[in-house]
Parts: structure tokens; sequence; C-alpha cells
């Protein structure tokens, strides 16, 4: 199996939304996002597979190396230290991309964040862990779709925090069933939502209301992150919008089910997901 099938056969096992707004676009820039995609999963398994603290964050001090050898900065590496098949995957995507390590390394940071906290207090604190573990996915991903406006990257780093804190409404239940809370503990206490409210899955009015103003917050993202894009590329960016478009609809169907979080578990269908996005590339 090359590297390139390793991070497609990744990439689609993952069943993300994702797999769907990569579809329409040219073979080298759907290899290197595919590869970036990979990179994340390898990197989002650690923390979510690894139960061991202390072996958790040797293995992503190991994916920092991997970096390094993609960026052909570790010029000696150990015998027999090879490349993972995402790293080999990655060397063409940031030679073909010029994509700068940075992000890379903050994609890490945020995956480390996950060992080193489960609960955040205030929003500031969770927009800083948003933009490392997805605003950072979206500056290299605007890179690989390509842009002419600097402005772009302020859209890609703004769309990947809403996308995040979408996934953190959708997820509530089962994080909270590992003992994470992403949502800010300020939050909470303005609604009068108890940790172990969401812990035990106790719906109601509180817990709604909370949920709802999570919903607005991330829906206010999307909005800001849609307005930074300029439009001479938005063309370019279309697989962001893609992608936006399939989770502000997921959103949507979250806030018409009533916010219901706790007890039910808001999902599109692959048919309806591949309708939003050729019906989202179409437009002009």
């Amino acid at each position: 199996m090359t590297p390139d099938e390793y991070c497609q056969q990744r990439t689609a096992a993952s069943g993300s939304s994702f797999y769907y707004s990569f579809m329409f676009l040219p073979p080298l820039q759907r290899r290197a996002i595919t590869a970036l995609y990979a990179f994340c999963r390898e990197v989002d398994d650690v923390v979510d597979e690894v139960t061991e603290d202390r072996v958790a964050r040797l293995k992503l001090d190991w994916w920092r190396h991997q970096v390094a050898l993609a960026f052909g900065a570790a010029a000696a590496a150990a015998e027999g230290d090879a490349p993972h098949p995402v790293t080999r995957a990655l060397g063409p995507a940031i030679a073909a991309f010029a994509l700068p390590r940075l992000p890379f390394d903050e994609i890490i940071d945020g995956m480390q964040m996950d060992l080193d906290y489960n609960r955040y207090e205030t929003f500031a604190d969770l927009r800083l862990y948003c933009h490392r573990v997805a605003g950072a996915v979206g500056l290299l991903s605007a890179r690989i779709f390509g842009y002419s406006n600097e402005a772009t990257l302020d859209y890609a780093d703004r769309l990947g925090i809403a996308l995040q804190l979408t996934n953190i409404v959708r997820d509530v239940a089962e994080d909270a069933q590992r003992n994470r809370i992403y949502l800010p503990l300020e939050d909470l206490s303005r609604f009068a939502v108890a940790e172990d409210d969401l812990i035990r899955r106790r719906d109601g009015p509180a817990v709604r209301a909370l949920i709802t103003f999570e919903i607005d917050r991330a829906d206010q993202h999307y909005a800001e992150a849609l307005a930074l894009l300029p439009a001479e590329d938005r063309r370019a960016q279309r697989t962001g919008l893609i992608m936006a478009a399939i989770y502000r609809t997921l959103l949507a169907e979250i806030r018409a089910g009533g916010a219901t979080v706790l007890t039910e578990r808001t999902s599109l269908t692959p048919l309806r997901k591949l309708w939003i996005a050729w019906k989202t590339a179409r437009a002009p």
C-alpha cells in the first residue's frame, strides 16, 4: 500500500463529512488534503484510544518528530526510525503548497491539551483549543485550496473554530461520558447547569437553553467566517464552504430537534451530505 493509499483508506474509514468535500478537488490538492486529514486522525486517535497518559504523551512526541521528518528538519534520523506512511504523504504536500510548520505543531499542541485539561473555564480558553485543533487545520487547508487574498487565512481560522464548536455541541453527551466537558464552565454557571447534569444526561429546560446558546455562538462564527472570505477566493475555497454547509445543516437539525443532545445524537445521512456537497460545489 502506498502512502497516498494509506491516507485515502484512513480518511474513507473515518466516515467524516470531510470526505464528501474532498471529492470535488483536483488530484494534487485531493492527495494533499487527504494526507493532512490522515495526519489529524492519527494524532487525534492518540488521545482518544491510548488509555495510559505517559504513553499518549510519548506518542505525541513521536508525532512531533514525524513532523520534523516531513519538513526535513531531522537530517540524521535514528537508524530504523522510518517515516510513517502519513509522514511520507505529507512531504510532497508540504513542498507543493509551501505549507508552514507552525500549524502542524499547533495541531499536536491542541491534542496535548486534551491530556492536560478536561474542563475549560472560559470561552477564551476553549477558543485557544479550537484554534489549535481546527483553526490550524483550516489555515493549512486554505493554502492547499489556494488563495490570493491574505484575508482568506482569517476566514479559514474562523471557519475551523466554527466547525469544532459544532463538533462540541453534537458530542456533549459522548464527551461527558469520558469526563470531558468542553462547554465553558462559565456558560454552565450562567444557565445553572451542573457538570453532573451533563455526565448523567439529565435533560431539561436549563440544559436546552445552554445548548441553544452554544448553537448560536457556533452559528455566529460561521457567519463571521463567511463574511471574511474575499469574493475572489470563494471558488478556490469551495471545499471549506462545502464543510460549512454540511456542518451548519447539522447545527440547524440539532436546533430544530429541540437541542436534545443529551438524549439524541443528530447526524446527516451520507446521501444528504453528498447532496449538500454537490449543491454547494455548483453554487456561483
